[in-house]
């Protein structure tokens, strides 16, 4: 089973719509997958409330339970699970990572958010983790934001998405139904770029599973 963690000290990077986002792609390609929401606030526990559909499943825990609730999740047959992570807490961000074999930090391409990027770099990377990278959110469709935000997360040594979701409004308008952009609107730009980070992270994950190496290129020690 294959563990992700979404995550990022910084509140409305887009945490949870990337990790359901990701979630259902999966589903989409035929693996069974699962949220497990640590968040106190429960976005996407409650998105899950509004969806009809049973799948993918989301499991609302607390840091300390994870261990039991991803062993749950392989015993119950799920072979992809994706941890949504809380702001500014340190605790599940550091169970989330540990749990993981790939930690994705979701960043818009402003200031405040690239300014917390490498704290939370730092804290990943101090759970013992080496197969990271960052995925651009809510970039606008025009303009170099996004290219500019790249070249600085890059210059933390960190790799970076070749493709990011656009500030779109299929992303919001999707999660009020209990969708995802890839079903709101399956050939809409959100869902297209949705599929090519989904793409990008299975190259992740093989690369860490088949051939032990990290991000940057480096045989992991």
């Amino acid at each position: 089973m294959h563990v992700v963690a979404i995550v990022a000290q910084k509140g409305g990077t887009g945490k949870t719509t990337l990790a359901l986002s990701l979630a259902v792609a999966a589903q989409r390609a035929g693996r069974t997958a699962a949220v497990v929401d640590l968040d106190p606030q429960a976005t996407a526990s409650t998105w899950s409330d509004r969806r009809e559909s049973d799948t993918p499943v989301v499991v609302s825990a607390q840091p300390a339970r994870l261990p039991q609730v991803l062993k749950c999740a392989e015993e119950g047959g799920a072979n992809l699970v994706f941890i949504d992570t809380p702001p500014r807490a340190e605790q599940a961000a550091m169970a989330a990572a540990k749990a993981a074999e790939l930690v994705l930090i979701p960043c818009r391409p402003a200031i405040f958010d690239l300014d917390t990027v490498s704290t939370t770099l730092d804290l990943i990377r101090y759970a013992g983790k080496q197969t990271i990278a960052a995925v651009l959110n809510g970039v606008p469709p025009r303009g170099s934001k996004g290219a500019q935000a790249a070249e600085v997360i890059t210059s933390l040594g960190l790799a970076v998405c070749p493709t990011a979701l656009g500030y779109r409004a299929a992303f919001t308008d999707a999660g009020a139904l209990g969708l995802t952009a890839q079903e709101y609107d399956p050939t809409g730009k959100a869902a297209c770029e949705t599929e090519e980070v989904y793409r990008f992270m299975c190259e992740l994950l093989n690369s860490e599973t088949n051939k032990g190496v990290n991000t940057h290129g480096a045989k992991s020690r």
